[in-house]
């Protein structure tokens, strides 16, 4: 509950409090939910008003049981993948990606669908994991961008599974390197970019569709050439690393960071604008924005001046850059502020 002037009041609000005139009369009930009459009639009544502060979108999906249902559905996933996988690079079986598939689009159940398993993994950032939790959101990612794409069932499952084992081939690098939030030294980076073709070769020995590995092979590969670990170009990257490489790079731009705790994927959408047409698949890049944007309506976020909002629309031409509606009932344009001016944290 807080204490706002009338002449803060927006339509939606809800009362805290009974609200009376000077003469004691009873105005509106405590519960009453303003429109712009009642606005208007508490505006010419009363100095102040006790307004019901509401929750953040993030907040609400937090509280909610279809949330609890997911997040629980993930961390026992990850628990489960990370024996699977640990299992899996020390002995010589075939790696059963049937039992991976259907565990992971299980979580698909606690979510309406594309859009709103974003909404979920925008909520579980807690769970800081730069591999086992890492991937399985990369899957989802996959599983979503492939069905944007209008993909067939099959190749949506295939994308899938190609977001979950990409980054097997970490599993056989030193741990002080995988897991340091610092930023790695020259020689570490070096034995880093090594994960790529250890996972082929782990992928290879499993009897896995080619394509998965592949995918783990040229997720760091980029269509102008400056990728790795060859440096292949746009017309020599598997087609499913393509698609990979986007859910990938989105999910490690909105991971917790030692210096970030609350990372913002609006970073990657803003580099996506910029270099995406060169660094990715046109086609996948332009897809995944237009339809990313769409998952962050209604969701409260703080700017860079300090300024807090909602995101009320979103420009298809500047995703980056969307509308926003502050409490005084005003609006800021990010495509008329200065570039100083960005989305900082998604609250």
């Amino acid at each position: 509950m807080k204490k706002i002037s009338p002449y803060q009041l927006l339509p939606g609000m809800k009362l805290a409090k009974d609200v009376y005139t000077f003469g004691d009369h009873l105005l509106l009930p405590a519960g009453s939910v303003l429109d712009d009459y009642s606005i208007a009639k508490l505006q010419e009544s009363v100095a102040n008003v006790s307004i019901e502060e509401s929750a953040t979108r993030s907040e609400e999906i937090q509280n909610s049981p279809e949330f609890q249902n997911f997040s629980k559905a993930f961390v026992e996933n990850v628990s489960a993948f990370k024996e699977t996988l640990s299992v899996a690079v020390t002995n010589y079986d075939e790696l059963d990606t049937d039992s991976l598939l259907n565990n992971t689009l299980s979580m698909m159940d606690n979510a309406r669908g594309a859009l709103h398993i974003f909404d979920m993994l925008h909520n579980m950032r807690h769970v800081d994991d730069l591999t086992f939790a890492h991937s399985l959101n990369v899957a989802l990612i996959c599983n979503a961008l492939a069905e944007w794409q209008g993909m067939s069932k099959e190749d949506i499952e295939l994308a899938t599974l190609c977001g979950l084992l990409h980054d097997i081939g970490k599993l056989v690098l030193p741990e002080e390197i995988i897991n340091k939030k610092e930023p790695l030294t020259f020689e570490e980076k070096e034995i880093f970019k090594k994960h790529p073709y250890e996972g082929f070769k782990i992928l290879k020995s499993k009897g896995v569709d080619p394509r998965i590995a592949n995918a783990a092979l040229m997720h760091h590969e980029r269509c102008d050439g400056k990728g790795y670990p060859v440096g292949y170009s746009a017309d020599k990257i598997d087609e499913f690393a393509k698609l990979v490489s986007i859910a990938n790079d989105y999910d490690l731009s909105s991971s917790p960071k030692t210096d970030d705790k609350n990372p913002c994927p609006f970073s990657i959408i803003q580099m996506l604008e910029k270099e995406g047409l060169r660094k990715y698949d046109s086609f996948f890049v332009m897809t995944f924005l237009e339809n990313i944007i769409n998952t962050y309506i209604s969701n409260t976020v703080q700017l860079s001046d300090g300024r807090i909002g909602e995101i009320v629309y979103v420009n298809k031409n500047y995703p980056s850059r969307p509308l926003i509606k502050c409490a005084n009932n005003t609006f800021i344009d990010l495509t008329k502020e200065p570039l100083s001016v960005y989305i900082e944290k998604i609250l």
